[in-house]
């Protein structure tokens, strides 16, 4: 059985269609910024595979970059086609439930 935690019920974008809304299978919602998440791309393009250090400089990734298709993979992730041409990363939901999880304990998440 899987964990509502890392199980979407919703995904789409917020009221204004400026971020990404996931309402989770436990009741709560995370809103993502695009280029917050593409910051964060787990991609062998974006983070060295061997140290898991980020490749990927943010000066490199413009400021009004946004998602042009999100495609889901399987039942366990989400692709982003980004505008700036980005397209391999895979968004797994555990992964993006931990990265909202670890920005609202560091205070840079909004309330979920």
């Amino acid at each position: 059985m899987s964990d509502p935690r890392h199980t979407p019920s919703q995904i789409g974008p917020n009221a204004d269609a400026t971020r990404l809304r996931i309402v989770w299978g436990d009741g709560e919602f995370s809103e993502y910024e695009p280029r917050d998440l593409r910051l964060r791309c787990p991609c062998a393009g974006c983070v060295d595979e061997m140290t898991g250090r980020r490749i990927l400089r943010p000066e490199m990734v413009p400021a009004n970059v946004h998602p042009t298709a999100i495609h889901y993979v399987g039942r366990y992730a989400l692709q982003f086609i980004w505008s700036d041409g980005h397209d391999t990363g895979f968004y797994p939901y555990d992964f993006l439930r931990r990265i909202w999880d670890e920005g609202i304990e560091a205070g840079e998440a909004g309330e979920g």
